[in-house]
């Protein structure tokens, strides 16, 4: 089911801009939220039940109720450092809509008492972030930042910071570093962002659609818009969908909308004559899920107890014309590339993945390689500092899990090219007519 929240009239000309925002109603809710006590608003927050929609699915009330009390400096990031492969939900956001981030950042900062805020903003998203920057000035020329905003006792500063393009620094504690100008490797937790993040100083991170929804939370009530969804995950969700479908991009959709519905009717499902042969839920660092679970209600609970999670919403539909062993191949690929190299499992790990992933390519490889690749994913997850070593033993643990048959028949054509076995015997895969 779609519900039109923060995508209602995004496309509408100019909305990009301080008048054409206004005119719909934008920076009522800040009046709104400023008219209220910061523990009124906060308290909207929690009664939303608003979750991270960066990933973590953490409440959002909550995260920033744990922010100490007192005068010292406090800050809030907005991680706009957008780089989970197959998301591309708050580049829309950014670039349409950039006020509504902007509204909501002064609302939350409001709400967790915080005076210095800043957007992290990956360096590929140059368009965006010059949109943003336009529209930075014209809030603050407005009165909607900087001192005693609209004649309140808030205070805020905002800096657009644009990083280099590293996929690490979408990690928050990587962020943090990186926002100070130091290189963007994570930092061993505890203590925790919300003691001790940027400058050593409270920090409250969230992503660009969480606090970009503040405002809406704020214009509805807390109660009304806990409404929306299910129990454990309420409100809608943008979804980025990609891969082979016939018309991807991004969709809002109700909490508990089934997924089947997201890239059927939304997306078109996959092209004529083709098949979905497994999919990913929320992003490249997904588990993934296969046809029979696509009657699954799209929410964090239920893609968690499937076995995979929703992640930052970004759903990868993989039809049978892929062969598996592409995907595991490319996906670890990029987890090598992009890992800090800080910590012994994330660094050796993706590196020795992505080396017996090519043995099975070059005929090297006997079905013990497919035991070693999936005993290094359990090394791997739960022992790194952050979740980026997780982020590719997950998926790939989970397609050595759903495909070894694949994996196996791959194996034995590859050994038999290189001159190595006996030709193989046709599979149920080849007669499906898959990589065809």
């Amino acid at each position: 089911m779609s519900q039109h929240i923060l995508f209602d009239d995004i496309d509408e000309p100019g909305l990009a801009t301080l008048q054409v925002y206004e005119r719909r109603g934008g920076y009522s809710s800040l009046r709104r939220a400023l008219q209220m006590s910061r523990e009124e608003v906060l308290q909207n927050l929690l009664d939303s039940g608003l979750r991270g929609r960066g990933g973590a699915g953490f409440a959002m009330g909550r995260k920033a109720s744990f922010l100490p009390k007192g005068t010292m400096d406090k800050y809030l990031v907005c991680n706009a450092d957008e780089s989970e492969p197959g998301t591309f939900k708050d580049r829309e956001l950014m670039q349409k809509s950039p006020h509504m981030l902007i509204e909501g950042m002064v609302i939350a900062a409001y709400a967790a008492d915080a005076n210095r805020s800043f957007i992290y903003i990956r360096g590929e998203y140059e368009l965006q972030a010059d949109i943003l920057e336009a529209a930075i000035a014209q809030a603050r020329e407005a009165g909607y930042l900087g001192e005693r905003i609209l004649g309140s006792e808030l205070s805020l500063s905002l800096v657009l910071h644009r990083g280099a393009g590293a996929y690490i620094c979408g990690e928050e504690t990587g962020l943090l570093d990186s926002l100070e100008g130091k290189r963007g490797n994570p930092r061993l937790k505890p203590p925790f962002p919300a003691n001790q993040g940027l400058y050593q100083g409270p920090t409250l991170i969230n992503n660009v659609e969480t606090l970009a929804t503040v405002p809406h939370i704020i214009r509805m009530g807390g109660e009304n818009y806990a409404k929306i969804g299910t129990e454990s995950s309420t409100g809608t969700k943008l979804v980025s969908v990609s891969g082979n479908v016939q018309s991807p991009g991004n969709f809002e959709i109700t909490l508990g909308t089934p997924a089947r519905e997201i890239i059927y009717d939304l997306a078109g499902g996959p092209f004529p004559g083709r098949e979905i042969r497994f999919w990913f839920p929320g992003g490249s660092s997904s588990p993934v899920l296969l046809p029979e679970d696509l009657d699954l209600a799209y929410d964090f609970n239920t893609l968690a107890q499937a076995g995979s999670m929703l992640g930052s919403g970004a759903i990868i539909v993989v039809d049978d014309s892929v062969p598996v062993i592409d995907v595991a191949l490319k996906l670890a690929k990029f987890y090598k590339h992009e890992s800090c190299g800080k910590c012994t499992p994330c660094r050796e790990g993706t590196n020795w993945t992505v080396k017996m992933l090519e043995r099975l390519e070059t005929g090297e490889a006997t079905p013990m390689d497919l035991d070693i690749i999936a005993s290094v994913q359990q090394q791997i997850m739960g022992n790194c500092l952050c979740v980026l070593g997780d982020a590719m033993a997950m998926p790939l643990g989970s397609m050595v899990a759903r495909f070894r048959g694949e994996f196996e028949q791959h194996i034995e054509e590859a050994r038999f090219r290189a001159g190595l076995g006996a030709p193989p015997e046709p599979s149920e895969v080849e007669i499906a007519g898959v990589g065809n």
